[in-house]
């Protein structure tokens, strides 16, 4: 896990080591440009507004939810979001477990795809859209408490096509439990 930004929700165990590559929201880049929500993105907007509302992460983690309803199986919440870093926690419950009492591995798959998609959604600009086309995982420990999954990448390295984005999954020690790299196809709208 590098350079890991988190905030006051985020795992109890890591120190925050901001990245200087990406921008905080409402800072100013090299450039003097303000960092977002100018990509355009929708997400970054609602996300924007709901942010510094108390149960401003709930609300916008329950609106996600209900844009893909598939996701609501596994309840998760927002941690942090910005174009090009996406966090989200997966609270350990009876109905994400298996028959051994550990997080089900597909829980753990539905997480990450929710940290990747919400990461491309987040540092898209206006006219593409994504898809995800293929995920491989690797199961790497036992996940036997609340998990955090990270998607991180440079968004600018986002181009039509293919493109591949890594998520690790950690259990509340900071143990790399899970990781899957889940391939998502970007291609412009359509007009309406």
């Amino acid at each position: 896990m590098s350079n890991v930004a988190a905030g006051p929700d985020a795992r109890p165990d890591k120190k925050s080591q901001p990245n200087p590559a990406t921008p905080r929201p409402g800072k100013k880049t090299s450039a003097g440009n303000i960092a977002w929500p100018q990509n355009g993105s929708p997400l970054i907007r609602l996300f924007s507004q709901l942010q510094p509302l108390p149960g401003g992460k709930w609300l916008f983690s329950k609106i996600v939810a209900l844009k893909a309803p598939y996701f609501r199986s596994i309840d998760p919440q927002l941690v942090t979001l910005r174009p090009g870093y996406s966090e989200w926690r997966l609270k350990k419950r009876w109905r994400v477990t298996n028959h051994l009492g550990t997080v089900h591995a597909l829980a753990m798959g539905n997480l990450a795809e929710m940290c990747a998609g919400t990461c491309a959604e987040a540092s898209l600009g206006k006219g593409l859209r994504w898809i995800p086309k293929t995920m491989t995982v690797e199961y790497l420990a036992k996940a036997t408490s609340d998990l955090y999954g990270i998607c991180e990448i440079d968004p600018a390295s986002l181009k039509p096509g293919d493109n591949v984005l890594p998520v690790e999954v950690f259990n509340t020690q900071g143990d790399k439990v899970f990781r899957a790299d889940i391939t998502m196809y970007v291609s412009a709208k359509k007009a309406e």
